[in-house]
Parts: C-alpha cells; sequence; structure tokens
C-alpha cells in the first residue's frame, strides 16, 4: 500500500483548507453565481446557508471515516469496504472521468477569457499551455504545488474580502466621491422573488458552488497527522465559505438589480460596473481566470490521487500503480485525459460536447450522496470511529436528512435549463462503468 513520508511532507490544517478553498472557490462562484441570485432574489442567502449546511453534514461525515482510516482513495475505498468492489469501481471511475469533463471544460472557459487580452493567439493553444502548465506543476510534489495553490486560493479569498470591503464602502457611502446607497436596490427587491420554487430550484447551483471540498478527503493521507488536522481543516473550510459567500452576496444585493445577472458576466463585476467602479470591475475579471486556473491545479491533485487509488485495487491499468510520493504516472495520465477532452471540444459536434461535460455536475452529486450512504452504514456498523472521534453529533437524522436533500436534488435537475441532460449523462455514465465493472470481473475469472 502507499505511504507518504509525513516526517518530511504533511500538509498543515490551514494548508489542506486553502487546497479545499482553491479547488471549491472558482468560476462556478465568480461567474456561475448570478444564476441563482436573479432568479431567488434576496431569498438566495437562505439558499446558500442550506447548501453550507449540507456541506457541512457531508464533509463531517467525510471526516469521521477519514480520521478512522487515512487509506489513499478516501470516499471510494470507504464505499468499496461497505458495499463491496463494483461500488468502489463504479464511484472512482465517475468521479475522476466527470472531473476530466468538467476541467476540460473549465479549460475552454479560462482559454476564451485570456483570449480577450492577448487576441492573436488561438484558443487551443492557450488551453493546451495551460493543461500542461498544471499537470507539470502538480508533477513538482504536493509540497510545491500546494504553496502556489495557497497563493492562488489567498488572492481568490482576498478579491472576495476586497468586494465586501468595497461593497461596504459604496454602501454606507464611505467611498470617494460616491453618494450613500443604503439600502439601495433591496428596497425594489421582494425577498422571495421566486418563492419557495425559486429557493429549491437554486440548491443544485448552489451546491455546485460549494463543490470540490471532497479534496481534503483524497489529500487526508499526505497529512502528518490526519485524526487532528482533518476535522480542523473541515471546521476551517465550511465556516470560511458560507462567511465569505453569505457576506459577499449580502452587500452585491444592494448595489445592483437581481434582474441585470446573467451567466455570461459575473455578478460581482457588474455590481461594480454598475456602480462607476469600472477598475475593480477589471480586477475581478482577472480574478475569475486565477479562481479557473487554481481549481484546475487542485483539481488534477484530486484526479491524481483518485486514479492511483483505483490502480493499487487492480481497477485501473497496472502501470499507473506507483509508490512514489508523487504518482508521477497518474498525474502525466490524468493531465492528458484533460488535454483529449478539451481537445474534443473542437471537433465533436458542440451538443454532443455540452452532454458529455455536463456530467460533471452529476458526477459530484454522485459522489456526496455515495459518501452519506457510506457514513450512514459505516456508524450502524462500527459505531463512533476510534479515539473518540465521532463529529456527526446529529446522527442519524441529520445524515437522513442529506441523503433525501442530495436526492431531491439530482431529481430537480431535469426541472432546470441546461441540466436534464447532466443527469443523462451522468446516469449513462453509472451504467457503462457498472458495465465495465462486470466485463472485468467476467474476465478476471476466466484468467
Amino acid at each position: 500500500m502507499f505511504t507518504i513520508n509525513k516526517k518530511e511532507k504533511g500538509l498543515s490544517a490551514w494548508g489542506l483548507t486553502l487546497l479545499a478553498l482553491g479547488t471549491v472557490v472558482g468560476g462556478s462562484f465568480f461567474l456561475g453565481s448570478a444564476v441563482p441570485i436573479r432568479n431567488s432574489g434576496p431569498s438566495v442567502l437562505i439558499a446558500y446557508l442550506l447548501g453550507g449546511a449540507l456541506v457541512y453534514v457531508i464533509l463531517t461525515s467525510l471526516s469521521e471515516m477519514t480520521t478512522a482510516d487515512t487509506s489513499p482513495g478516501s470516499f471510494r475505498t470507504f464505499a468499496q469496504r461497505e458495499f463491496g468492489n463494483a461500488a468502489g469501481f463504479v464511484v472512482g471511475w465517475v468521479y475522476w472521468t466527470g472531473m476530466i469533463l468538467a476541467m476540460s471544460s473549465e479549460a475552454v472557459a479560462v482559454s476564451i477569457l485570456i483570449k480577450n487580452w492577448i487576441p492573436e493567439v488561438k484558443i487551443t493553444t492557450i488551453g493546451i499551455i495551460i493543461i500542461v502548465s498544471v499537470t507539470t506543476i502538480n508533477l513538482l510534489g504536493t509540497d510545491k504545488m500546494s504553496r502556489l495553490e495557497n497563493l492562488l486560493a489567498s488572492i481568490k479569498l482576498l478579491a472576495i474580502i476586497g468586494f465586501v470591503a468595497t461593497g461596504v464602502a459604496l454602501v454606507f457611502g464611505l467611498f470617494p466621491n460616491k453618494p450613500f446607497i443604503g439600502l439601495g436596490q433591496i428596497e425594489n427587491e421582494i425577498f422571495f422573488t421566486g418563492g419557495i420554487k425559486g429557493i429549491a430550484g437554486s440548491m443544485l447551483i448552489v451546491i455546485f458552488t460549494y463543490a470540490g471540498f471532497e479534496i481534503i478527503g483524497l489529500a487526508a493521507s499526505e497529512t502528518s497527522e490526519p485524526h487532528k488536522v482533518v476535522p480542523k481543516a473541515i471546521k476551517y473550510t465550511v465556516f470560511s465559505l458560507i462567511g465569505l459567500y453569505f457576506l459577499s452576496i449580502l452587500v452585491l444585493l444592494p448595489l445592483i438589480a437581481t434582474s441585470q445577472l446573467n451567466e455570461e458576466t459575473s455578478p460581482f463585476v457588474a455590481a461594480l460596473a454598475n456602480n462607476g467602479i469600472y477598475w475593480a470591475a477589471n480586477l475581478m475579471n482577472s480574478i475569475l481566470i486565477i479562481a479557473i486556473i487554481s481549481t484546475m491545479l487542485a483539481a488534477t491533485f484530486s484526479l491524481a490521487r483518485m486514479l492511483r487509488s483505483l490502480a493499487v485495487e487492480s481497477f485501473a491499468p497496472k502501470i499507473l500503480n506507483e509508490k512514489s510520493d508523487i504518482p508521477t504516472k497518474c498525474i502525466v495520465f490524468s493531465g492528458l485525459a484533460i488535454l483529449l477532452a478539451f481537445s474534443s471540444s473542437f471537433f465533436l459536434p458542440e451538443k454532443v460536447y455540452v452532454f458529455l461535460v455536463s456530467s460533471g455536475g452529476f458526477s459530484l452529486l454522485f459522489t456526496y450522496l455515495i459518501i452519506l450512504l457510506t457514513h450512514y452504514k459505516f456508524r450502524k456498523t462500527n459505531g463512533c470511529p476510534p479515539m473518540g472521534h465521532c463529529q456527526l453529533k446529529g446522527y442519524p437524522i441529520l445524515s437522513i436528512i442529506s441523503i433525501i436533500s442530495i436526492l431531491l436534488i439530482i431529481i430537480s435537475m431535469p426541472f432546470i435549463p441546461g441540466q436534464g441532460s447532466g443527469l443523462a449523462a451522468g446516469l449513462i455514465l453509472v451504467i457503462f462503468f457498472t458495465a465495465c465493472y462486470y466485463i472485468y470481473n467476467r474476465i478476471k475469472k476466466f484468467k
């Protein structure tokens, strides 16, 4: 089994938190949050609080299992132990494939943004350079990669804090040569703009803005004291996300009418531009590029660890099963897969590519559902983890509520514009890899 030299390399609680925040805070928040804000109005704040509470339950469930066993593979390994080899195989490959397709989409998005600065360079060239760079940085090892990721994550967090500070100054009339805004646009908004239906319909995209936190479990084996570091990192991550998301949207609401927002422009850029702060709006566009690259960097880290976990169980080609601290072959293989998926966006019919990429959202929801189901069975069978690490106080009620919530979000996908294809593509992925497992198992028996 792979083990890391923890004396030489060990992520701290804050380092693991920044790695998680680097994965989570990306284009889905800086750009995608415009949709739930527009659809729900001020009540979107409730959606983000509910989303944060759900993330807390999922992460705490993952933490309990991780502190009991830090085996590489995290939720994939735990699912395999509770539900059998088929579950471990399918969960691992669905997550890996969904993330590969999602990162190819991120590569397309960031390439388009950068092309606005250098129009003479082709989008394909920009995308290839970014993917190769992200892959190469991961090859430098956890310490070096995490330092860069910490820097990029810090820039993103400072950008959100900067937006909040600028927004507060505008609201209270503290900004030079700008009038007092006060409640501003909130006075013209209906709190429940779309009613309960608006909040329910927003939950899918809200959950996507929190997506990526599962990297904490995948990186747990690379911490020096997992039973201490992981629970701390989870608390830091959840409360940082809820606080920053809630405050930034709370400040945004007085600055711009929610009806003016659209998915093509960052709501933060639109809010600043609407109040004449154009330099800050341009800066936020730059932050969006950093956010996407940071997400790709951390996602590649997760992909390589998941792939190595599959290879250890002989669920992936044996050549990928390596015992070195840096899973070089898995990093390169994942990088090439992102590159292939990115390239397919230029030669596949657009509808086919969008259909494939949309499976990324389902893959994450599927992963979170599996984490909750695995933890439910884990606690039912084993009770609290050893050494008193029983962190989810509301078990089993909170677990059951969270499982039902994720199922409702998945069921709602066809009712959200553009997400019906995500559900269909995701289900096809699950069916495909289930079939692959049984074919693999039959071949294995005949050997």
